[in-house]
């Protein structure tokens, strides 16, 4: 009996440590978000060129919204595995799509 309240203990401990774990990484996800989010307004405030402004800008999306996808969405965790196949999917014909007809307009 008390070997298996032992047990439980040392799951709840477990659980417990893990879900600090989770949100320390949501917070230092958002912080980095938020401090992202900063530096693009101040790019587009302090009237940077577009030849730097626009690919920073794209980095810096691109970036949140990976953050998005794995820290608050919960991407990486286990049992997601269909859902992010469809989600890459749909990016990747996405993105062919726009270079087809990047390509088809401009050639």
């Amino acid at each position: 009996m008390s070997n298996h309240s032992n047990m439980t203990q040392q799951q709840d401990e477990f659980v417990k440590k893990q879900h600090k774990e989770e949100m320390k990484q949501q917070v230092i996800s958002f912080a980095l978000m938020i401090l992202f989010t900063f530096i693009a307004f101040g790019m587009v405030i302090l009237d940077i060129g577009s030849v730097f402004l626009i690919p920073t800008l794209l980095l810096l999306a691109v970036v949140q919204v990976l953050f998005q996808l794995y820290y608050f969405m919960h991407m990486k965790n286990k049992g997601h595995d269909m859902v992010a196949v469809m989600m890459y999917g749909g990016l990747g014909v996405a993105i062919l799509t726009i270079i087809t007809f990047t390509t088809i307009i401009w050639w």
